[in-house]
């Protein structure tokens, strides 16, 4: 499992940061608990090599 970290929000739009340009592919989904909610977001873009957009 890969752990990313939000690096910024801007509206519905998340901007997610990986290291070692390891990204999960576009279409899968990633998982946020956000004090004990869990949040889905889907990939929909690669920015660079070690971030992605949802």
């Amino acid at each position: 499992m890969l752990k990313g970290k939000i690096v910024q929000v801007m509206g519905p739009v998340v901007d997610v940061e990986f290291a070692d340009n390891n990204l999960p592919y576009i279409k899968d989904a990633l998982e946020v608990d956000n004090n004990g909610k869990r949040c889905v977001m889907e990939v929909a873009q690669h920015i660079g090599s070690n971030t992605v957009r949802c």
